[in-house]
């Protein structure tokens, strides 16, 4: 059974589809430790309805993103995590934490990439993008993080249709719940090493 670490800023939905899918048994691993990048968001709330431990590593509190990760990544590795699943966490890793951890880092981006990612394009910002520039569809993507921001390889990704009378809020709502299916469905794959990545592409086993 893998050990994971989710990476958490915010409310903390998506990180309750993976409790649930653990604790229904459809993810065959353990979330050891939730990890958030500030104090008192309601993801917090949910770790600790869940007995799972949880911990803040907050900028503010560092000299620097070096000791922030170093320290992090000590924790991780006193825990033996397997996986690292990024879900709402607003903060950039740094190359460290990617190096340590090859490959074992997933984050699920609310649009398809490539379009609407990288730097700048987070939470309601990707919607809002998405409804000035017309788009007719947009989605949610899941993918491997590498050392540049939403650039790692696809593993999943699903369509999502734009409506005449959408909102932000309400095409976040819909990408949303295609965000809670996608995600715990990529932790289950690499949970049970069905991911094979062959350079840009991955491939389901």
């Amino acid at each position: 059974m893998k050990n994971i670490a989710v990476f958490v800023s915010g409310g903390g939905s998506n990180l309750q589809a993976i409790i649930d899918g653990c604790a229904s048994g459809y993810i065959k691993g353990k979330i050891s430790a939730v990890i958030s990048s500030k104090e008192g968001v309601y993801s917090l709330e949910r770790a600790k309805a869940a007995d799972i431990p949880y911990y803040v590593f907050a900028a503010k509190d560092y000299p620097g993103r070096d000791s922030l990760y170093d320290d992090i990544i000590k924790l991780l590795e006193s825990l033996e995590i397997d996986i690292i699943v990024l879900a709402g966490y607003l903060s950039i890793l740094n190359e460290k934490i990617v190096r340590r951890f090859p490959n074992r880092i997933i984050n699920v981006h609310p649009s398809l990439i490539p379009s609407f990612c990288g730097k700048g394009y987070c939470g309601i910002k990707v919607h809002e993008a998405v409804l000035e520039y017309g788009c007719k569809v947009t989605g949610a993507t899941v993918h491997f993080v590498d050392e540049g921001t939403d650039t790692g390889a696809i593993i999943l990704q699903e369509a999502v249709e734009v409506r005449e009378d959408d909102t932000p809020q309400r095409l976040q709502q819909r990408v949303l719940e295609v965000e809670h299916r996608l995600l715990p469905y990529a932790v289950k794959l690499l949970c049970e090493d069905k991911i094979v990545i062959e350079g840009r592409k991955t491939r389901i086993l």
